[in-house]
């Protein structure tokens, strides 16, 4: 069984030689006496939680070392309940704390309630909805501007590029540019012809 862990003089623990001498030996007695019995618990519950075995001695002495801590300003109510509460915020501490979290860390995806942020198939329906008016906007306009709106919008390419691409001068592009954004905004913000309201 390991014992209660020593803390130094210079740390928030009261010293023997301190007027709280007698809270410090009140601690001792309820870390004995409540803490120390859950040692077995607390073990499983890090051995459980904690893939690196190795770490787990030292995970075990950060639990006792913050509860008796702790007990130095206030003792817990509920011992044991404090003891796991302790160890799980410690071990959520130290994942957070590593600069890449383990794979072992991160087994069971669902324990870590990490949100996904694949779209799921309601949002890739309707993304694929919106490529097919997209084109179909596209394919009602003229050639050269559909063709100006693509090389400058999808292609991303710049007016002078486009300009020797279509043979034209760059204010053309501009013009053709602006036409095509003009009349792809009519298309996909106008109604459906089936739910116009009537004037």
């Amino acid at each position: 069984m390991v014992k209660r862990p020593d803390i130094d003089c210079e740390g928030a623990a009261v010293c023997p030689s301190d007027s709280g001498a007698d809270d410090a030996a009140r601690v001792d007695a309820w870390f004995d006496e409540y803490v120390l019995p859950l040692e077995a618990s607390l073990m499983q519950f890090l051995e459980h939680n904690w893939r690196n075995a190795s770490d787990i001695s030292d995970l075990r002495q950060e639990v006792y070392v913050r509860v008796y801590q702790a007990a130095l300003k206030r003792i817990p109510d509920r011992p044991r309940q404090f003891v796991f509460a302790t160890a799980r915020n410690l071990l959520i501490d130290r994942v957070r704390h590593e600069s890449v979290i383990p794979i072992e860390a991160a087994a069971d995806l669902e324990a870590l309630d990490i949100a996904v942020d694949a779209p799921g198939p309601e949002r890739t329906a309707i993304a694929r909805d919106e490529l097919r008016r997209l084109q179909a906007a596209l394919d009602h306009l003229p050639p050269r501007c559909r063709q100006a709106v693509v090389l400058a919008r999808i292609e991303d390419l710049s007016r002078s590029e486009i300009a020797r691409r279509m043979g034209v001068a760059e204010i053309t592009v501009s013009q053709y540019i602006t036409q095509g954004i003009c009349a792809l905004a009519d298309i996909l913000c106008s109604e459906p012809p089936n739910v116009r309201r009537k004037k």
